[in-house]
Protein backbone atom coordinates (compact mmCIF):
# COMPACT_ATOMS: atom_id res chain seq x y z
CA UNK A 1 0.00 0.00 0.00
CA UNK A 2 1.43 3.29 -1.11
CA UNK A 3 1.20 6.57 0.79
CA UNK A 4 -1.87 7.86 -1.11
CA UNK A 5 -3.89 4.69 -0.49
CA UNK A 6 -2.91 4.67 3.21
CA UNK A 7 -4.15 8.22 3.68
CA UNK A 8 -7.46 7.36 2.04
CA UNK A 9 -7.90 4.32 4.36
CA UNK A 10 -7.25 6.33 7.51
CA UNK A 11 -9.83 8.95 6.46
CA UNK A 12 -12.53 6.28 5.86
CA UNK A 13 -11.90 4.58 9.21
CA UNK A 14 -11.46 7.68 11.34
CA UNK A 15 -13.12 7.05 14.79
CA UNK A 16 -16.37 8.95 15.40
CA UNK A 17 -16.80 10.98 18.57
CA UNK A 18 -20.27 10.59 20.14
CA UNK A 19 -21.40 13.63 22.08
CA UNK A 20 -24.52 14.49 24.18
CA UNK A 21 -25.56 17.00 21.54
CA UNK A 22 -25.88 14.29 18.93
CA UNK A 23 -27.99 12.07 21.28
CA UNK A 24 -30.37 14.82 22.55
CA UNK A 25 -32.87 14.63 19.71
CA UNK A 26 -33.29 10.88 20.33
CA UNK A 27 -34.58 11.34 23.94
CA UNK A 28 -36.18 14.76 23.89
CA UNK A 29 -39.63 13.54 22.95
CA UNK A 30 -39.63 10.88 25.69
CA UNK A 31 -38.56 13.35 28.40
CA UNK A 32 -41.30 15.81 27.45
CA UNK A 33 -43.93 13.07 27.60
CA UNK A 34 -42.82 11.94 31.10
CA UNK A 35 -42.95 15.51 32.39
CA UNK A 36 -46.49 15.94 31.11
CA UNK A 37 -47.60 12.70 32.76
CA UNK A 38 -46.07 13.81 36.08
CA UNK A 39 -47.77 17.20 35.94
CA UNK A 40 -51.15 15.70 35.06
CA UNK A 41 -50.81 13.18 37.90
CA UNK A 42 -49.87 15.90 40.37
CA UNK A 43 -52.79 18.13 39.35
CA UNK A 44 -55.22 15.20 39.52
CA UNK A 45 -54.00 14.21 42.97
CA UNK A 46 -54.31 17.80 44.16
CA UNK A 47 -57.83 17.91 42.77
CA UNK A 48 -58.81 14.76 44.60
CA UNK A 49 -57.50 16.25 47.85
CA UNK A 50 -58.82 19.79 47.42
CA UNK A 51 -62.26 18.94 46.02
CA UNK A 52 -63.56 17.26 49.20
CA UNK A 53 -62.21 20.19 51.23
CA UNK A 54 -64.07 22.65 49.00
CA UNK A 55 -67.23 20.57 49.38
CA UNK A 56 -66.85 20.71 53.16
CA UNK A 57 -66.22 24.46 53.15
CA UNK A 58 -68.94 25.56 50.77
CA UNK A 59 -71.64 22.87 50.91
CA UNK A 60 -71.72 21.20 54.32
CA UNK A 61 -73.36 23.16 57.10
CA UNK A 62 -71.53 23.82 60.34
CA UNK A 63 -73.20 22.37 63.44
CA UNK A 64 -72.61 25.66 65.26
CA UNK A 65 -73.67 29.23 64.53
CA UNK A 66 -71.11 31.19 66.55
CA UNK A 67 -71.44 34.79 67.53
CA UNK A 68 -68.67 37.36 67.67
CA UNK A 69 -67.54 37.47 71.27
CA UNK A 70 -65.66 40.34 72.89
CA UNK A 71 -63.24 39.31 75.63
CA UNK A 72 -60.77 41.58 77.35
CA UNK A 73 -57.08 40.88 77.00
CA UNK A 74 -56.28 38.11 79.49
CA UNK A 75 -54.64 39.24 82.74
CA UNK A 76 -50.89 38.88 82.92
CA UNK A 77 -50.05 35.73 84.87
CA UNK A 78 -48.02 37.36 87.59
CA UNK A 79 -48.56 38.28 91.21
CA UNK A 80 -51.29 36.03 92.60
CA UNK A 81 -51.56 34.25 89.25
CA UNK A 82 -47.83 33.57 88.96
CA UNK A 83 -47.41 30.03 87.54
CA UNK A 84 -46.16 27.37 89.94
CA UNK A 85 -46.19 23.58 90.32
CA UNK A 86 -48.19 23.33 93.55
CA UNK A 87 -50.91 21.08 92.15
CA UNK A 88 -48.24 18.54 91.27
CA UNK A 89 -47.84 17.94 94.99
CA UNK A 90 -51.26 16.26 94.90
CA UNK A 91 -51.75 12.52 95.29
CA UNK A 92 -53.94 10.57 92.90
CA UNK A 93 -56.66 8.46 94.55
CA UNK A 94 -58.96 5.70 93.29
CA UNK A 95 -57.06 5.58 90.02
CA UNK A 96 -58.89 3.48 87.41
CA UNK A 97 -61.72 2.83 89.89
CA UNK A 98 -63.76 5.90 88.94
CA UNK A 99 -64.01 8.05 85.83
CA UNK A 100 -64.99 11.68 85.70
CA UNK A 101 -65.61 12.51 89.38
CA UNK A 102 -66.91 15.97 88.46
CA UNK A 103 -68.06 17.12 91.90
CA UNK A 104 -67.38 16.04 95.48
CA UNK A 105 -69.18 16.22 98.81
CA UNK A 106 -68.38 14.78 102.20
CA UNK A 107 -70.39 13.46 105.13
CA UNK A 108 -67.87 13.21 107.92
CA UNK A 109 -64.75 11.74 106.37
CA UNK A 110 -66.63 9.85 103.66
CA UNK A 111 -66.51 11.39 100.20
CA UNK A 112 -69.27 11.10 97.63
CA UNK A 113 -69.13 11.80 93.91
CA UNK A 114 -70.89 11.12 90.62
CA UNK A 115 -69.13 9.29 87.79
CA UNK A 116 -69.26 9.17 84.01
CA UNK A 117 -71.16 5.85 84.07
CA UNK A 118 -74.18 7.36 85.83
CA UNK A 119 -73.37 6.21 89.36
CA UNK A 120 -73.26 7.90 92.74
CA UNK A 121 -70.37 6.38 94.69
CA UNK A 122 -68.90 6.73 98.15
CA UNK A 123 -65.16 6.66 98.66
CA UNK A 124 -63.96 4.93 101.80
CA UNK A 125 -60.31 4.16 102.46
CA UNK A 126 -58.92 3.13 99.11
CA UNK A 127 -62.09 1.63 97.68
CA UNK A 128 -65.18 3.00 95.95
CA UNK A 129 -68.69 1.66 96.62
CA UNK A 130 -71.80 2.24 94.52
CA UNK A 131 -74.59 4.02 96.39
CA UNK A 132 -77.07 4.44 93.54
CA UNK A 133 -77.44 4.51 89.78
CA UNK A 134 -79.47 7.34 88.27
CA UNK A 135 -79.88 6.09 84.71
CA UNK A 136 -79.87 2.79 82.88
CA UNK A 137 -76.96 0.89 81.31
CA UNK A 138 -75.32 0.50 78.88
CA UNK A 139 -72.92 3.38 79.44
CA UNK A 140 -69.66 4.52 77.94
CA UNK A 141 -70.47 6.07 74.58
CA UNK A 142 -71.67 9.48 73.50
CA UNK A 143 -74.94 8.00 72.25
CA UNK A 144 -75.63 6.20 75.53
CA UNK A 145 -74.91 9.13 77.84
CA UNK A 146 -78.45 10.63 77.89
CA UNK A 147 -80.03 7.35 79.07
CA UNK A 148 -77.09 6.33 81.26
CA UNK A 149 -77.11 9.69 82.99
CA UNK A 150 -74.22 11.98 83.89
CA UNK A 151 -74.17 13.20 87.52
CA UNK A 152 -72.39 16.54 87.81
CA UNK A 153 -72.95 18.77 90.87
CA UNK A 154 -73.24 17.00 94.26
CA UNK A 155 -74.18 18.63 97.59
CA UNK A 156 -75.11 17.49 101.08
CA UNK A 157 -78.51 18.66 102.32
CA UNK A 158 -79.44 19.56 105.93
CA UNK A 159 -80.89 16.09 106.56
CA UNK A 160 -77.76 14.26 105.49
CA UNK A 161 -79.06 13.35 102.04
CA UNK A 162 -77.27 14.03 98.79
CA UNK A 163 -78.64 16.46 96.23
CA UNK A 164 -77.42 15.60 92.75
CA UNK A 165 -77.66 17.45 89.43
CA UNK A 166 -77.66 15.06 86.48
CA UNK A 167 -77.00 16.73 83.13
CA UNK A 168 -79.77 14.78 81.38
CA UNK A 169 -82.04 13.19 83.95
CA UNK A 170 -82.68 16.12 86.32
CA UNK A 171 -82.31 16.92 90.02
CA UNK A 172 -82.28 14.07 92.54
CA UNK A 173 -82.19 13.50 96.26
CA UNK A 174 -80.26 10.37 97.21
CA UNK A 175 -80.19 8.63 100.57
CA UNK A 176 -76.50 7.74 101.05
CA UNK A 177 -77.35 4.92 103.46
CA UNK A 178 -80.15 3.09 101.67
CA UNK A 179 -79.44 4.23 98.11
CA UNK A 180 -83.04 5.38 97.68
CA UNK A 181 -83.36 7.86 94.82
CA UNK A 182 -86.05 10.56 94.54
CA UNK A 183 -86.36 12.65 91.40
CA UNK A 184 -87.12 16.29 92.19
CA UNK A 185 -86.97 17.84 88.72
CA UNK A 186 -87.04 15.99 85.40
CA UNK A 187 -84.47 16.76 82.79
CA UNK A 188 -85.90 17.90 79.47
CA UNK A 189 -89.02 19.44 80.99
CA UNK A 190 -90.19 22.86 79.84
CA UNK A 191 -89.53 25.73 82.24
CA UNK A 192 -90.26 29.25 81.09
CA UNK A 193 -90.84 28.04 77.54
CA UNK A 194 -87.47 26.29 77.19
CA UNK A 195 -86.27 22.78 77.97
CA UNK A 196 -83.80 21.85 80.66
CA UNK A 197 -81.14 20.40 78.37
CA UNK A 198 -77.87 20.69 80.32
CA UNK A 199 -78.40 20.72 84.09
CA UNK A 200 -75.00 21.35 85.62
CA UNK A 201 -74.44 22.36 89.24
CA UNK A 202 -76.59 23.11 92.28
CA UNK A 203 -76.59 24.77 95.70
CA UNK A 204 -78.93 24.05 98.63
CA UNK A 205 -80.03 26.49 101.33
CA UNK A 206 -79.27 25.60 104.94
CA UNK A 207 -82.91 24.76 105.70
CA UNK A 208 -83.21 22.67 102.53
CA UNK A 209 -86.18 24.68 101.29
CA UNK A 210 -84.60 26.02 98.09
CA UNK A 211 -82.30 24.41 95.54
CA UNK A 212 -80.65 26.74 93.03
CA UNK A 213 -79.20 25.17 89.91
CA UNK A 214 -77.70 26.03 86.56
CA UNK A 215 -78.98 24.90 83.19
CA UNK A 216 -76.01 25.60 80.93
CA UNK A 217 -77.99 25.60 77.68
CA UNK A 218 -81.41 24.85 76.25
CA UNK A 219 -79.84 24.18 72.85
CA UNK A 220 -76.82 21.99 73.65
CA UNK A 221 -76.47 18.93 75.85
CA UNK A 222 -73.49 18.06 78.04
CA UNK A 223 -72.07 15.72 75.40
CA UNK A 224 -71.79 18.76 73.10
CA UNK A 225 -70.22 21.10 75.66
CA UNK A 226 -67.45 22.20 73.27
CA UNK A 227 -70.11 23.25 70.77
CA UNK A 228 -71.64 25.40 73.49
CA UNK A 229 -68.31 27.03 74.33
CA UNK A 230 -67.43 27.73 70.71
CA UNK A 231 -70.87 28.95 69.73
CA UNK A 232 -70.99 31.18 72.83
CA UNK A 233 -74.75 30.74 73.00
CA UNK A 234 -76.41 33.05 75.53
CA UNK A 235 -79.21 30.64 76.45
CA UNK A 236 -78.06 29.49 79.89
CA UNK A 237 -80.14 30.04 83.04
CA UNK A 238 -80.16 29.96 86.82
CA UNK A 239 -83.27 28.33 88.26
CA UNK A 240 -84.86 27.76 91.65
CA UNK A 241 -86.59 24.62 92.90
CA UNK A 242 -88.84 24.92 95.94
CA UNK A 243 -88.84 21.60 97.82
CA UNK A 244 -92.20 22.40 99.47
CA UNK A 245 -94.23 23.66 96.52
CA UNK A 246 -92.19 21.59 94.02
CA UNK A 247 -92.22 24.52 91.64
CA UNK A 248 -89.35 25.42 89.31
CA UNK A 249 -88.87 29.08 88.40
CA UNK A 250 -86.35 31.00 86.33
CA UNK A 251 -84.12 33.31 88.37
CA UNK A 252 -81.78 34.59 85.64
CA UNK A 253 -81.40 33.92 81.94
CA UNK A 254 -79.33 34.83 78.87
CA UNK A 255 -76.06 33.64 80.40
CA UNK A 256 -73.23 32.15 78.36
CA UNK A 257 -72.54 28.69 79.75
CA UNK A 258 -73.50 29.16 83.43
CA UNK A 259 -71.60 26.40 85.18
CA UNK A 260 -70.69 26.16 88.89
CA UNK A 261 -72.96 27.80 91.46
CA UNK A 262 -72.35 28.71 95.12
CA UNK A 263 -74.63 30.35 97.70
CA UNK A 264 -73.22 33.31 99.58
CA UNK A 265 -73.48 33.19 103.41
CA UNK A 266 -76.53 35.46 103.58
CA UNK A 267 -78.27 33.21 101.01
CA UNK A 268 -79.62 36.27 99.20
CA UNK A 269 -77.37 35.73 96.21
CA UNK A 270 -75.39 33.06 94.41
CA UNK A 271 -72.10 33.13 92.56
CA UNK A 272 -72.32 31.68 89.07
CA UNK A 273 -69.37 30.78 86.85
CA UNK A 274 -70.07 32.08 83.35
CA UNK A 275 -67.53 29.84 81.69
CA UNK A 276 -67.50 31.20 78.14
CA UNK A 277 -66.97 34.75 79.38
CA UNK A 278 -64.17 33.83 81.83
CA UNK A 279 -65.98 35.54 84.70
CA UNK A 280 -68.15 34.96 87.76
CA UNK A 281 -71.50 36.69 88.15
CA UNK A 282 -73.43 37.40 91.35
CA UNK A 283 -77.14 36.70 90.92
CA UNK A 284 -79.51 38.02 93.60
CA UNK A 285 -82.08 35.31 94.39
CA UNK A 286 -83.88 36.95 97.34
CA UNK A 287 -84.02 40.16 99.34
CA UNK A 288 -84.32 43.71 98.04
CA UNK A 289 -82.14 43.08 94.99
CA UNK A 290 -83.91 39.88 93.90
CA UNK A 291 -83.78 39.50 90.14
CA UNK A 292 -80.65 41.60 89.76
CA UNK A 293 -77.17 40.60 88.71
CA UNK A 294 -73.67 42.07 88.87
CA UNK A 295 -70.12 40.87 88.30
CA UNK A 296 -68.16 39.29 91.15
CA UNK A 297 -64.94 39.00 89.14
CA UNK A 298 -64.23 39.61 85.47
CA UNK A 299 -61.48 38.59 83.08
CA UNK A 300 -60.17 35.52 84.89
CA UNK A 301 -56.94 33.87 83.65
CA UNK A 302 -58.93 30.77 82.72
CA UNK A 303 -62.42 29.42 82.12
CA UNK A 304 -64.13 28.74 85.48
CA UNK A 305 -65.98 25.57 86.37
CA UNK A 306 -67.27 24.77 89.87
CA UNK A 307 -67.10 27.15 92.84
CA UNK A 308 -66.79 25.88 96.41
CA UNK A 309 -66.17 27.60 99.79
CA UNK A 310 -62.70 27.76 101.33
CA UNK A 311 -61.91 27.56 105.04
CA UNK A 312 -60.63 31.14 105.04
CA UNK A 313 -63.96 32.62 103.99
CA UNK A 314 -63.19 32.72 100.28
CA UNK A 315 -64.04 30.52 97.33
CA UNK A 316 -62.13 27.90 95.40
CA UNK A 317 -62.56 28.16 91.62
CA UNK A 318 -61.35 25.35 89.37
CA UNK A 319 -60.26 25.86 85.76
CA UNK A 320 -59.12 23.19 83.29
CA UNK A 321 -58.12 25.60 80.52
CA UNK A 322 -56.28 28.90 80.87
CA UNK A 323 -55.78 32.08 78.85
CA UNK A 324 -51.98 32.37 78.96
CA UNK A 325 -50.55 35.87 79.00
CA UNK A 326 -47.81 36.06 77.91
CA UNK A 327 -48.66 33.36 75.43
CA UNK A 328 -51.34 32.41 72.93
CA UNK A 329 -54.94 31.77 73.97
CA UNK A 330 -56.72 29.76 71.28
CA UNK A 331 -60.22 30.46 72.59
CA UNK A 332 -59.54 34.19 72.84
CA UNK A 333 -58.17 34.17 69.30
CA UNK A 334 -61.28 32.42 67.96
CA UNK A 335 -63.71 34.60 69.92
CA UNK A 336 -63.84 37.29 67.22
CA UNK A 337 -63.42 34.90 64.27
CA UNK A 338 -66.67 32.94 64.02
CA UNK A 339 -65.93 31.83 60.44
CA UNK A 340 -62.88 29.91 61.65
CA UNK A 341 -64.97 28.25 64.34
CA UNK A 342 -67.52 27.14 61.75
CA UNK A 343 -64.80 25.72 59.52
CA UNK A 344 -63.16 23.87 62.41
CA UNK A 345 -66.40 22.14 63.36
CA UNK A 346 -66.97 21.12 59.76
CA UNK A 347 -63.63 19.35 59.69
CA UNK A 348 -63.14 17.90 63.18
CA UNK A 349 -65.13 16.11 65.86
CA UNK A 350 -65.29 17.32 69.46
CA UNK A 351 -62.96 14.55 70.62
CA UNK A 352 -60.34 15.51 68.04
CA UNK A 353 -60.63 19.19 68.95
CA UNK A 354 -60.09 18.42 72.64
CA UNK A 355 -56.62 17.18 71.75
CA UNK A 356 -55.73 20.66 70.49
CA UNK A 357 -56.80 22.41 73.71
CA UNK A 358 -53.67 22.73 75.86
CA UNK A 359 -54.03 21.05 79.24
CA UNK A 360 -53.38 23.37 82.15
CA UNK A 361 -54.98 22.90 85.56
CA UNK A 362 -55.51 25.98 87.69
CA UNK A 363 -57.26 26.47 91.03
CA UNK A 364 -57.58 29.97 92.49
CA UNK A 365 -58.88 31.16 95.84
CA UNK A 366 -60.95 34.33 95.60
CA UNK A 367 -62.23 36.57 98.39
CA UNK A 368 -64.64 39.50 98.57
CA UNK A 369 -64.57 41.62 95.47
CA UNK A 370 -63.11 38.76 93.47
CA UNK A 371 -59.63 39.41 94.88
CA UNK A 372 -57.22 36.55 94.21
CA UNK A 373 -55.35 35.46 97.34
CA UNK A 374 -53.56 32.37 96.05
CA UNK A 375 -53.37 30.10 93.04
CA UNK A 376 -52.32 26.50 92.50
CA UNK A 377 -51.06 25.34 89.10
CA UNK A 378 -50.24 22.19 87.17
CA UNK A 379 -48.97 23.24 83.73
CA UNK A 380 -49.79 20.56 81.15
CA UNK A 381 -51.97 18.74 83.71
CA UNK A 382 -49.32 16.14 84.44
CA UNK A 383 -50.74 15.12 87.85
CA UNK A 384 -54.15 16.78 88.13
CA UNK A 385 -55.76 16.96 84.70
CA UNK A 386 -59.12 18.40 83.60
CA UNK A 387 -59.92 19.77 87.07
CA UNK A 388 -63.58 20.68 87.54
CA UNK A 389 -63.83 21.34 91.28
CA UNK A 390 -61.74 21.97 94.38
CA UNK A 391 -63.47 20.68 97.52
CA UNK A 392 -61.82 21.50 100.83
CA UNK A 393 -62.13 19.20 103.83
CA UNK A 394 -60.03 18.84 106.98
CA UNK A 395 -56.95 20.62 105.63
CA UNK A 396 -56.97 18.87 102.28
CA UNK A 397 -58.12 19.98 98.86
CA UNK A 398 -59.85 17.25 96.88
CA UNK A 399 -59.78 17.86 93.13
CA UNK A 400 -62.61 16.59 90.96
CA UNK A 401 -62.26 16.07 87.22
CA UNK A 402 -64.79 15.91 84.42
CA UNK A 403 -62.91 13.19 82.52
CA UNK A 404 -59.86 11.85 84.42
CA UNK A 405 -59.99 8.28 85.87
CA UNK A 406 -59.10 9.46 89.37
CA UNK A 407 -59.41 12.30 91.84
CA UNK A 408 -56.56 14.12 93.56
CA UNK A 409 -55.84 14.99 97.20
CA UNK A 410 -53.65 17.96 98.06
CA UNK A 411 -52.27 18.71 101.54
CA UNK A 412 -52.80 22.47 101.87
CA UNK A 413 -50.23 22.74 104.66
CA UNK A 414 -47.53 21.86 102.14
CA UNK A 415 -48.40 24.49 99.56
Amino acid sequence: MNETEGLRFRRLNRPQIITDDRQEPRYKGSSTYSGKVFRVTLVSLGGFLVLPLLVVIFILESPIQPEILSLNEPPVMMGCYEPNLKLREAERLFEEQITGPESLANIGDVLYTGTADGKIVKLVGRRSHVVARLGKPPCGSREEEPSCGRPLGVRVGPNGTLFVADAYLGLFEVNPTTGEVTRLVSGGQLVGGRRLSFINDLAVTQDGRKVYFTDSSSRWQRRDYLHLIMEATADGRVLEYDTETREVTVVMENLRFPNGIQLLPDEESVLVAETTMARIRRVHVSGLNKGGMDTFVDNLPGFPDNIRPSSTGGYWVAMSAVRPNPGFSLLDFLAQRPWIKKLIFKLFSQEVLMKFVPRYSLVVELHDGGVCTRSLHDPHGLVAAYVSEAHEHDGYLYLGSFRSPYLCKLDLSKV
